[in-house]
């Protein structure tokens, strides 16, 4: 089961933080992806219209800090990645140096090669 969590925002929206297998056969381990919506089923709707079937949110185990709250609200989509840590932890040094990725970078195709 993928850890994950969400923040209700004082103006009623959500942020909703997931670490996913990443989608990519060829892509890191694990994503740690990043949804704004007004609620939560939207947020997992707006995943599952981007072709990630099986995403549920059990629990609220990783909720997104308030840097990862700012990536999302400050990005024109609302839906952002990067990569997540093996041992499952949010945060560390490793991460501070990664730079927030729009959702259509994970799911872009790799060209046909002719």
């Amino acid at each position: 089961m993928a850890a994950g969590g969400f923040c209700k925002l004082p103006n009623g929206t959500v942020v909703v933080a997931l670490n996913l297998p990443s989608p990519a056969a060829d892509g890191p381990g694990s994503v740690r992806v990043l949804v704004h919506a007004a609620n939560r089923a939207r947020a997992l709707t707006r995943l599952r219209n981007l072709g990630l079937r099986a995403v549920y949110l059990r629990g609220n185990a990783a909720p997104p800090s308030p840097d990862e709250i700012t990536a999302v609200l400050h990005h024109p989509d609302g839906l952002i990645w990067r990569t997540a840590p093996d041992n499952g932890v949010v945060g560390g040094p490793d991460l501070a140096l990664e730079l927030w990725r729009p959702i259509r970078a994970l799911l872009r195709r790799p060209a046909a090669q002719t």
